[in-house]
């Protein structure tokens, strides 16, 4: 059972593997034979064999993250380019509210429904018979919405991401440690069989940086994607941070005109 999980896991890995370090096949009569991958991973013990099954986790969990982390990205950024059009060419906030519901996967438009609806209740208190007035807490009431709004996307767009990080610091050394075991196991069989030759030594050598070339595998494309999205994070959230400094200017600019209304009114 456990061999026939490694195998299933590890299949992926060693169907590309296999041509890179197969040697050449040799003449005949020359005693050379070529190397068979699943052979080195069959004859090696069962730490190499934990090692190689734990780094293929790695490896399959990153490609997932990496490929539902790169759709994620993708739609944000479609999403907000369509948000600003529609916010901006929008007649009131009401209209821009009701035109972007569709939007879920924008990060302006989920900022844009939170600081929306606290601007509800600040102009409820109107409704209600009380003034308006333009003062440092109506604005920071509205500021803060927007700031958990900002935070709250940040946060939903790089979960897991620290994942790919861990991936590509972790692996190489779990992939080195599983090749230290092996050369050791193989210096061991030299010992009890007391032949020291290349071909005692090269076999167990082989099946020891199988490991090596299998956390490579896992850490090359983790640390690749992880800068990858972390330069897109930055971008969405200066888009986030603009978006928010605007909508507050655009507020401002309709209370202090409110007020102006009421003054002129009194």
């Amino acid at each position: 059972m456990y061999q026939y999980l490694v195998e299933l896991i590890t299949s992926p890995l060693l169907f590309l593997a296999q041509d890179a370090l197969a040697a050449p096949s040799l003449p005949a009569g020359s005693g050379g034979s070529n190397i068979n991958v699943w052979h080195m991973v069959w004859q090696a013990g069962w730490v190499v064999q934990s090692v190689l099954l734990i780094l293929m986790i790695f490896s399959v969990v990153s490609w997932g993250l990496i490929i539902a982390k790169l759709r994620v990205i993708a739609s944000a950024r479609r999403q907000n380019a369509e948000f600003e059009k529609i916010f901006w060419n929008a007649g009131s906030l009401s209209v821009a509210f009701g035109q972007t519901k569709h939007l879920a996967m924008s990060t302006l438009a989920q900022i844009f429904r939170l600081g929306y609806a606290e601007l509800g209740k600040i102009m409820r208190l109107q409704d209600d018979g009380e003034s308006i007035r333009i003062t440092l807490g109506v604005m920071d009431n509205l500021k803060r919405a927007l700031s958990r709004g900002r935070a709250a996307e940040a946060t939903r767009l790089g979960r897991s991401v620290t994942f790919l990080a861990t991936c590509a610091n972790t692996a190489p050394f779990i992939g080195l440690f599983g090749t230290v075991w092996g050369i050791m196991e193989a210096f061991r069989n030299i010992g009890a069989t007391g032949a020291a030759n290349l071909a005692t030594v090269a076999p167990g050598i082989a099946e020891a940086l199988v490991a090596t070339a299998t956390g490579l595998f896992a850490a090359i494309p983790a640390v690749v994607f992880y800068n990858h999205f972390n330069r897109r994070l930055l971008v969405l959230e200066a888009e986030m941070e603009v978006f928010e400094q605007d909508f507050l200017n655009l507020v401002e600019r309709d209370l202090i005109r409110r007020s102006g209304e009421e003054g002129s009114g009194q």
